[in-house]
This record gives structure tokens, C-alpha cells and sequence, in this order.
């Protein structure tokens, strides 16, 4: 076996792990804080608190960890995690959009449509950080 084969198979420790989870919440907030000031150029309402860093980086931080775990369970039950998980990922997303929809009139479409593409950040930038530390060849 190739050490790079063998790295990839290889289970991953706690400490690479967390670290891999932490640079997820730093660029997905980091990204956020973006889309955020960019929705309130286009008309967002500043008052719109899901826009506020307070409340997206609480809220991100809280996905990618619930990602983390979810991630982790399927990768260490499910026979097949990689065609779990290809549905799974979009349709926890799809449903995490819900609530969103109810604040169309507190956050105008610009604010609720930030929120959305918020969603979609942190779900791609978490797998990404997932699949480099949490491998799912090396589920089984």
C-alpha cells in the first residue's frame, strides 16, 4: 500500500478531527460574513437579525458540529456512507431551509435569500472539511 493510500485509509485522530471541524466553522463564517454584507448592499434590512454575526456564527457553528456528528455516525454504521450520505447532505439542507421561509417578511427577499445561500456554504464547505478528515473509506 502507498503511503498516500494508507493515509487515506487510515482513521483519523480526534485531534485532526476537531481541527478539520474548526477550519469548516472558520471559513464558513468567514464566508457568511460575506454573503451577510453583501445582502445588506442589496437591501437587506440591517435590522434583520439572522444577518447579525451574532446569530449566523452561533448558527453555523451549531451545523457543522450537528454535520460533524451526523457525518461521523453514518460513516460508522451505514454499509454504503457514501450513497447515504449523497442524499442525505442535500436533503438535511433542503430542510434546513424551512424556517427561513417564515421570515420573508422580517428579512425581504434579500435577506431571506442570503440566509439560504448560507445554508449551501456551510453545507459544501463542512463536507469538504468532513471528507479530508473523516474519510469514508475508511468507514469500514
Amino acid at each position: 500500500m502507498s503511503p498516500v493510500s494508507e493515509t487515506l485509509s487510515s482513521p483519523r485522530g480526534p485531534l485532526v478531527v476537531a481541527g478539520g471541524v474548526f477550519v469548516a466553522f472558520v471559513l464558513s463564517s468567514s464566508v457568511n460574513a460575506l454573503i451577510a454584507v453583501l445582502a445588506h448592499m442589496l437591501g437587506a434590512p440591517e435590522d434583520f437579525d439572522p444577518l447579525k454575526p451574532s446569530s449566523y456564527a452561533f448558527l453555523t457553528a451549531l451545523g457543522v458540529l450537528a454535520g460533524s456528528v451526523g457525518w461521523a455516525l453514518v460513516r460508522r454504521f451505514s454499509r454504503d456512507p457514501e450513497r447515504l450520505l449523497r442524499r442525505l447532505v442535500p436533503s438535511v439542507v433542503v430542510l434546513s431551509f424551512v424556517p427561513d421561509f417564515f421570515l420573508f417578511e422580517e428579512g425581504e427577499v434579500t435577506g431571506v435569500v442570503a440566509l439560504l445561500a448560507m445554508h449551501v456554504v456551510v453545507a459544501v464547505i463542512a463536507v469538504q472539511a468532513y471528507r479530508r478528515v473523516m474519510p469514508l473509506s475508511s468507514a469500514r
